[in-house]
Parts: C-alpha cells; sequence; structure tokens
C-alpha cells in the first residue's frame, strides 16, 4: 500500500501547467530523487506533497496516519532562539511549550511559579515523552541544544533544520536542495546519516555524486509531465537519452505529415468534397495537437569573453602567512600559478578558502611572505552570495548596465539576444531580479560574469541551484576557458570534470597542493596521513597539530626530477582516456558492436586504468 499516492494532479501558477495530470506513488522505505530544469515545478511539487500548497485539480491522498515533514531550500530569516527551541518547534504547540520549560528550568532565577504552570500544561498535552525525543534528536546530530541559532555557520544551520523535521518522527522526509552551502565533510555526513534513516526520502539536488550515493528511484519533471525512472542516476540517464531520440522521431515523423496535410488542404476546391471531410476534421485535430506540444526547453549557451592572454606566470606565492584573529589562517604557504592551469579549493567552511584567495588575488596583505601577481591580468569574480546583483535593477541592467549590446570574442550581440542564450525570455528578462528563482540568480550571475573580458576566473560556489543540464554545460565552458581558473566548490563531481590541481586547506593553517581534482586529492590523502597530517575536521573542532614529524624528503636524481615533471601531463592524458573509454560504455550503440570488438575495447579501459593507477604510484613514490 503506498504511503502517498498523486492521482492526475494538476497545478499551475499562471502560463502553462507546472505539473498536467501527473501520477506518482510514494512507497514505505523509497529514497526518491526529483530533478527537472529550473522552474520544472520540483519545489512545488514537494509542497504539494507536504501539504504546504493544495492542487487545482486531480487528488494527493495519505495512508492513515502518516507523517511528512519538509526541509526548505532556504534557511527561514525569522528562525531565532537557541538551538533547542528551534529544533523543538518542530513539534509545533507541544514544542513550543518544551522549549519555554527548557529556559525557565535553565535560568540563573528559576522562577517556581511560571514553571510548574508551564509544567502543567506540558502534563495536560501528555507531551513530556517529546521532551525525551527532542534531546534524542539533538544527540544523534550532533547538536547542543543551548547555542545560539544565529551564531552558527550556514552548515550547522541546515543540520539544526534537519533535526527540526526529523523530531516529528515523520514517515516521509521532504529535501530541497539540502547540500546547498555544506562543505564536502558535512555532505559526506549527510550521506551517510540519510542512508542509515528507515524512512521515505524524497528530495531534490545537484549534486551527482551525492544523488548516485542516495536515490533508488529517479523522478523527472519535464514540461509538466513526471516520469518515474527505477534504479540510479546512471540507469537514468541512459534510458533518457534513449526515451529523447524516441520523441525527436516521433516529433519529426508527425511534423512530416502535418506538412503533408497542409499542402493537400491547399491545393484548393478538392479539400472540400464530402467524401474528403473525415480528412480535414483530421487535419484539425493534428493541428491542435501541434498547438499544444510542449517542446524541450533550450540548452543554456555559455561562451566566455576572453581577454588578451596574461603573462605565463599569473600569481607566485612565497612563505605567506595570514593571522586573523589570533587564529592562523595560512601558515607559510608557496605556490606558483601558471596561465592555463584551473586549480580547486578544498576545505570546510571557514577553514580559509576566502581568506586564501583574497591573498592570492592582493585583496589581503600577508603577515609575511609575498604574493607577486602576474602581468596583464584581468579578472572576472563569481560570488556565491550573488552580493554584485543590484536588487533594484533587472536582469537586463544587471547585465549590460546601460548598454543595449554586449561586446565579446569580436561579436556584437543585443542584451535581450544574449540573456534568451541563458534562457531569459524577454518578459523575464525585464522583471525585477526580487522575482528571480535562485537558479535563475546564478544564470544571471553567469551571463554577467561572462560578459566581462577576462584571462583570470575566480568562481566561489557557482553551482548552487543550478540544473544538472546547465552544471555540465558550466563544466564544459570552464573545461575550454584558454584563461586561468580558481574555483571553489564542495560539488565533488563538478571538481572532479574541471580542475587540473587541488589547494586543501588542511588545518593548522597548512595548504597542501595536489595534482587532480577532489577523487585524485582522495587517493593521497592515505599518504598524507602516514606522514602524520589530517585534513581539519571543522571550524569548531580544528584538529591539532600533530607531533609527527615527516621523514626527510630524499634527492631525486636528474632522471627522476623529469620523470616526476612529467607525471601530472601522462596522468591528466591517461584520465582522458579513462573518461573515453568508460563513457562508451554507457552509449547505447556500444552494445550492438561484435563481441570481439566489445572485448577489445575492455581489454584497451583495463590497461589505461592500470596505467593511471601505476602513474599515480609512482607519483606518491617521487613526491613523498
Amino acid at each position: 500500500m503506498p504511503l502517498i499516492t498523486l492521482q492526475s494532479v494538476d497545478f499551475s501558477v499562471g502560463g502553462p501547467l507546472l505539473l498536467d495530470h501527473v501520477d506518482l506513488s510514494i512507497e514505505s522505505g523509497e529514497r526518491i530523487a526529483v530533478i527537472g530544469r529550473n522552474g520544472a515545478g520540483k519545489s512545488t511539487l514537494l509542497k504539494l506533497i507536504s501539504g504546504d500548497l493544495h492542487v487545482d485539480d486531480g487528488e494527493v491522498r495519505y495512508e492513515g496516519g502518516v507523517r511528512v515533514a519538509r526541509l526548505e531550500q532556504e534557511v527561514p530569516i525569522d528562525t531565532a532562539g537557541d538551538v533547542f527551541d528551534v529544533v523543538a518547534g518542530g513539534l509545533g504547540e507541544q514544542g513550543a511549550l518544551l522549549a519555554q520549560f527548557h529556559h525557565l528550568s535553565h535560568a540563573a532565577d528559576v522562577d517556581a511559579n511560571a514553571l510548574a504552570e508551564v509544567q502543567s500544561r506540558i502534563e495536560a498535552l501528555g507531551a513530556w515523552s517529546l521532551d525525551q525525543r527532542v534531546t534524542e534528536t539533538l544527540t544523534r546530530l550532533s547538536l547542543d541544544g543551548d547555542l545560539p541559532f544565529a551564531g552558527l555557520s550556514g552548515g550547522m544551520r541546515r543540520r539544526v533544520m534537519l533535526a527540526r523535521a526529523l523530531v516529528s518522527a515523520p514517515d516521509v522526509l521532504l529535501l530541497d536542495e539540502p547540500t546547498n552551502h555544506l562543505d564536502i565533510e558535512s555532505i559526506d555526513w549527510l550521506e551517510g546519516f540519510l542512508k542509515s534513516w528507515r524512512g521515505t526520502l524524497i528530495f531534490i539536488t545537484h549534486d551527482r555524486r551525492f544523488m548516485r550515493s542516495l536515490a533508488t528511484r529517479i523522478v523527472e519533471i519535464d514540461r509538466g509531465s513526471l516520469t518515474s525512472w527505477p534504479g540510479d542516476w546512471d540507469n537514468y540517464l541512459r534510458r533518457r537519452e534513449e526515451r529523447l531520440h524516441s520523441e525527436a522521431q516521433e516529433n519529426a515523423r508527425f511534423d512530416k505529415l502535418l506538412a503533408q496535410e497542409e499542402v493537400w488542404i491547399r491545393q484548393g476546391i478538392k479539400a472540400r468534397r464530402t467524401r474528403d471531410e473525415g480528412r480535414v476534421r483530421r487535419l484539425k485535430a493534428m493541428r491542435e495537437e501541434r498547438a499544444q506540444r510542449r517542446d524541450l526547453t533550450g540548452k543554456v549557451r555559455m561562451e566566455a569573453a576572453q581577454a588578451d592572454a596574461s603573462g605565463r606566470k599569473v600569481i607566485e606565492a612565497k612563505d605567506v602567512s595570514v593571522k586573523l584573529g589570533g587564529r592562523t589562517i595560512i601558515r607559510d604557504f608557496s605556490t606558483t600559478i601558471f596561465r592555463g592551469d584551473r586549480i580547486g579549493l578544498i576545505g570546510p567552511n571557514g577553514s580559509g578558502k576566502t581568506t586564501l584567495l583574497r591573498t592570492l588575488l592582493g585583496d589581503l596583505v600577508p603577515d609575511t611572505g609575498e604574493v607577486r601577481p602576474g602581468t596583464g591580468l584581468q579578472i572576472a569574480y563569481f560570488d556565491q552570495y550573488r552580493a554584485t546583483l543590484r536588487e533594484d535593477w533587472n536582469a537586463i541592467e544587471n547585465v549590460a548596465e546601460g548598454r543595449e549590446f554586449v561586446e565579446f570574442n569580436g561579436k556584437r550581440k543585443h542584451i535581450i539576444g544574449y540573456l534568451q542564450d541563458f534562457l531569459f525570455t524577454p518578459e523575464r528578462a525585464r522583471a525585477p531580479i526580487t522575482r528571480l528563482s535562485g537558479g535563475e540568480r546564478n544564470r544571471l550571475l553567469l551571463a554577467r560574469l561572462f560578459a566581462q573580458p577576462s584571462n583570470l576566473l575566480v568562481m566561489d560556489e557557482p553551482t548552487n541551484d543550478l540544473d544538472v543540464e546547465t552544471l555540465e554545460l558550466l563544466e564544459e565552458l570552464l573545461g575550454d576557458y584558454a584563461g586561468t581558473l580558481l574555483l571553489v566548490s564542495h560539488d565533488r563531481d563538478f571538481l572532479d570534470n574541471v580542475v587540473t590541481s587541488t589547494l586543501v586547506m588542511e588545518g593548522d593553517g597548512r595548504v597542501g597542493d595536489y595534482v587532480g581534482g577532489y577523487t585524485d586529492w582522495l587517493r593521497q590523502k592515505p599518504t598524507l596521513e602516514s606522514r602524520g597530517v589530517k585534513p581539519e575536521a571543522s571550524k569548531a573542532a580544528p584538529v591539532a597539530s600533530t607531533s609527527a614529524v615527516a621523514p626527510a624528503k630524499r634527492k631525486l636524481s636528474y632522471k627522476e626530477t623529469r620523470e616526476l615533471e612529467a607525471l601530472p601531463g601522462r596522468i591528466e592524458t591517461l584520465e582522458g582516456d579513462v573518461a573515453r573509454l568508460t563513457g562508451a560504455l554507457s552509449d547505447p550503440s556500444f552494445y550492438t558492436r561484435d563481441a570481439a570488438a566489445i572485448t577489445a575495447h575492455n581489454a584497451e579501459l583495463a590497461r589505461a586504468q592500470a596505467e593511471l593507477d601505476a602513474a599515480y604510484a609512482r607519483w606518491s613514490e617521487l613526491d613523498g
């Protein structure tokens, strides 16, 4: 028996239906990922399931006594009080009484009369058992109930709001972009927690690795329709391509037939004979069907304006140390960034990634050491908080700033046409940005960013709120970007697909410099830990510096030095080979080949992977 059933549901906010006659059954124990383009109706679906919105037509049925809780995409701005207050607030009136009792009982001067009155009301409602539930939930999520909510980091606030949703012991938990603004450590914790949680989970996320780890079913919203895809993310990608191919073929066949009938109807009097009236009616029906068809939403077309090339050496940092508030954020850090490098910055929230960026860009003067910028730098900066967008301007004004055309890479384009490349209709482009969704604001910021000529691109969490298709297009653009990239991101797949090296905040001011992306860094962590180096756990609880001393690094021969210098390029080439060969396995046509070709392909993939593993092992040996 399904816990929740949506039957023939329609919902609209004006214009085409967001949900058009959709059906969905939600079974116990499922972990359902809801996907779709920005504005397709994903958050709307969750609100309909939770009862925060009501359907225009159709029905949402609940199995008797099923409890639903929803974690919103953004933390409500009016959330206040201690952590205990916020979590207990998930229990409604009973939770408010428990929070009041908690404050009265912990006060320096206990008001006995007020305490007795609150106790009496709690007893009348039979709510004492809920106090134990709040305490257990706080313990389970490692939260201190006495901490003020306003003083917590963004990641800890999200954890508190998750506790607020869980304290009601829901059968169905709804999560809207739960990984936004979480660092990698917090995302890993959330993955593990949700895997062990026994209820039913429905979630929206742009984090593909998070989705692969959790989802047992994919539900896609596309042009008002809802399609359920059993299995994981990779199965969805394969089957969706097959469906879109079939749909394109069917639409082409229909359009060809319609064109033939339109030619026939224009032939004159023959089309109006009595014996042809049935054909005329069929043509009218075909016209109506074509008019009602909702074509696939176009793809964002991104192109970055290129400035003249910078000097070969972009930034050089030597023995840099930075202290803030008595805490060493960066200690004795040296690096050289060359033209064309794509560097990812990894570390927990509060570990100093933004401080490192500001220091490298010259916005912050180090306490010791020096940072030398290269020549001819033109910098474009993406701000995760979107502070560069003016709230009193519309999309056109934010990008064009009074100009009618934007010019880049030798082309001149009208601002309306340019914004249409980023999926803004003329009406949407003229609307105040206060009416734009989070995904639309991020697309607008990308449009503004890429209209600026640059040869050094600095991006701080660009992936938040973007749909997966736009995310993949952004990966392609950054991969082809001719300049230099500095990227802060907690999206593990995005880092793997874009960067060529990483700077890792390892705690106690140490900044590690590694070849490859996030997964490559993970491979090297055992080597780090064997040398007594451990990544920083969190801002609130930094790892104490170890007393272990790294062994002296042996001197390399001339031949070994040349080999070490060549290894990063070889590793990058081998990674490309492995990615290409692995990608071919996802192509349905691959399996139409003869058995010998498939066997040869698999052997080539195994050889490339073995060579890549050997190259990493040799790199660790020489650089150790």
